[in-house]
């Protein structure tokens, strides 16, 4: 079915729910005007639905493949790339010194959904190369920044980063691979890196890696880690692509999903690389860009949770199978228990993205003014939204499946391609499980504040809903207060007992504030209509999962570790 960008959601949001209007007002993001905002989402919306969309099922019927050591990349895949290049969209949040427009993230971010949603596959080139500029404007020496920013920012080069070795997943610091110095500023690098996403392609003048290695005189563990910009092509002494760099992809993976984009196993054997940062502090840059990361994933889950349930919804509309129990369409979606999972469907879709915007506006805000409390928003919200917003798209993708009946098994129809390609979101960039423990540690380390003046904020909406919305205000506000004392007894915990209930935790948390952005969503209607009938639905009917959840955070480790090997094998 054809993609429709969900503009208005984005609008209402905007406005309503996350206050873009206070990220324009900063000196920072003036440029940032209404007018300016709807021609951005407007642009991007046609751009999504009449050229990307399209090119969804052909990535994954015919996708990259390696041939002769050349990456290529699925039918449409170049031309649908240089059309993002032409529009500028690489470069929508890169500073305008080196050819950015200097926009928010949040606008950024509702840009890559409707683009991830279109064709999830190709868009991800561009988020890397967005992630890359990031770390290359916070780390970068001049000179590098002048060399490769204006390049990545205009699309005419496109960038990766190489973490994850074959022994070396989450835990970076066991990676082997060396850095040398030449004597000349530059070090050689030799290694191998494992699922490099589109660490090669046919359409771009240049790929530019951000590698991390490790310097002779590097400490073990993570603290002697340094970053390095190594390209595919050294740039001449007129900064064009000059002489091909000794690396090289050995292998495509062969993958359950994102079939048009490449993940590669690449070799690095002595290539010429040049330093970003300070020697050791690779990374402290590079969760720069692992930070940038986080939340387009999150973003990359509800895009895929948007196009499941156009998909799943359509077929809805249309497909007839026994008696409805009302009068209607006389297709599925009158039967209760279709009508459930549609509006368990975009329920839980509305409020992964209001998570995820309201974490670009923190950002964009901490940004803008320096406020230690919105730094604090900000890195509070970044696992919260990268892994509710994955479990979202894993969850609607499934259910997805789930309302085409047989016909959602059947690859055809199209339902399965946005779960299979889904899945690897809850696993890279930090599985979810991680988000969940960096979570309940290191986002707790001020005692719990930043957690608590958040639900200040939500039991203070709930107060003055009371009025108009008795039953979920007070049930927002319960949530809310629960959610505040279980938070008090988490920070008093020993941290093995955090981590047993870290995942709950999170996912606690994200349905508390789902609700509680659902309700400002119902308070923003003049009177009762569409979003006030969906907040209901999750209000009453999934936010109380919160509970449940809440009581396995309380169990502690000890149970878990009750629990002997020889009982697992049994």
């Amino acid at each position: 079915m054809p993609y429709r960008a969900p503009i208005a959601d984005f609008r209402f949001i905007f406005d309503h729910i996350v206050n873009l209007p206070q990220v324009a007002a900063t000196n920072l993001f003036t440029d940032a005007t209404a007018d300016m905002v709807d021609a951005i989402l407007t642009e991007a919306g046609k751009l999504s639905e009449t050229v990307l969309a399209p090119l969804q099922r052909e990535g994954d019927k015919q996708g990259a493949r390696l041939e002769n050591g050349v990456v290529r990349t699925s039918p449409g895949f170049a031309e649908g790339f240089k059309a993002i290049q032409d529009g500028g969209w690489v470069a929508i949040s890169a500073g305008v010194e080196h050819g950015g427009m200097g926009l928010p993230m949040a606008l950024n971010s509702a840009v890559n959904e409707m683009m991830g949603a279109a064709c999830m596959a190709l868009h991800l080139n561009p988020i890397l190369s967005q992630g890359q500029i990031e770390a290359l404007e916070h780390h970068a020496s001049d000179e590098l920044k002048a060399l490769y920013l204006p390049k990545l920012i205009s699309g005419e080069w496109t960038g990766t980063m190489n973490l994850t070795e074959p022994q070396a997943g989450s835990d970076v610091g066991a990676l082997r691979t060396k850095a040398e110095p030449l004597g000349d500023g530059s070090y050689a690098i030799t290694g191998q890196k494992i699922f490099i996403s589109w660490a090669d392609n046919d359409f771009s003048g240049n790929i530019c890696h951000l590698v991390l290695a490790r310097l002779p005189d590097g400490a073990a563990g993570t603290k002697g880690i340094s970053l390095f910009m190594v390209p595919k092509l050294i740039p001449d002494a007129d900064g064009n692509p000059g002489k091909r760099n000794t690396l090289k992809v050995v292998s495509l993976e062969h993958k359950l999903g994102l079939h048009g984009s490449p993940t590669a196993v690449m070799q690095y054997d002595g290539a010429q690389g040049w330093l970003v940062g300070e020697k050791h502090g690779g990374m402290k840059a590079m969760f720069t860009m692992m930070n940038n990361a986080r939340l387009a994933v999150g973003v990359q889950g509800v895009a895929a949770a948007e196009g499941a349930y156009q998909h799943a919804l359509a077929y809805a509309l249309e497909r007839r199978q026994g008696k409805t129990p009302v009068s209607g369409t006389g297709a599925i979606v009158d039967h209760a228990d279709v009508r459930r999972m549609l509006a368990t469907m975009k329920a839980e879709t509305f409020a992964a993205r209001a998570i995820a915007l309201a974490c670009a506006v923190a950002i964009d805000m901490a940004r803008a003014t320096g406020d230690a409390d919105w730094q604090a928003r900000a890195a509070l919200l970044t696992p919260i939204a990268k892994a509710y917003g994955t479990d979202t798209g894993i969850n609607v993708a499934s259910m997805g499946v789930q309302v085409h009946g047989g016909m959602g098994f059947i690859e055809e129809t199209g339902a399965a391609q946005y779960l299979r390609d889904v899945r690897v979101t809850s696993i890279y960039e930090g599985t979810n499980g991680i988000q969940a423990m960096d979570l309940v540690a290191r986002k707790m380390m001020d005692g719990g504040e930043a957690a608590f003046r958040l639900l200040e904020e939500i039991e203070s909406n709930a107060e003055s809903a009371r009025g108009r919305f008795p039953n979920i205000a007070t049930a927002v506000w319960s949530a809310a207060e629960t959610l505040r004392e279980a938070t008090e007894a988490l920070v008093a915990a020993e941290m093995q007992d955090r981590f047993a209930g870290a995942v709950p935790y999170l996912r606690s948390v994200a349905l508390v504030l789902g609700g509680h952005y659902h309700l400002c969503a119902a308070m923003a209607e003049a009177e009762e209509g569409p979003r006030t009938r969906l907040a209901r639905i999750y209000i009453k009917r999934l936010m109380p999962e919160y509970a449940s959840l809440l009581a396995h955070l309380r169990e502690g480790a000890a149970g878990l570790y009750a629990v002997t090997l020889e009982d697992l094998s049994a």
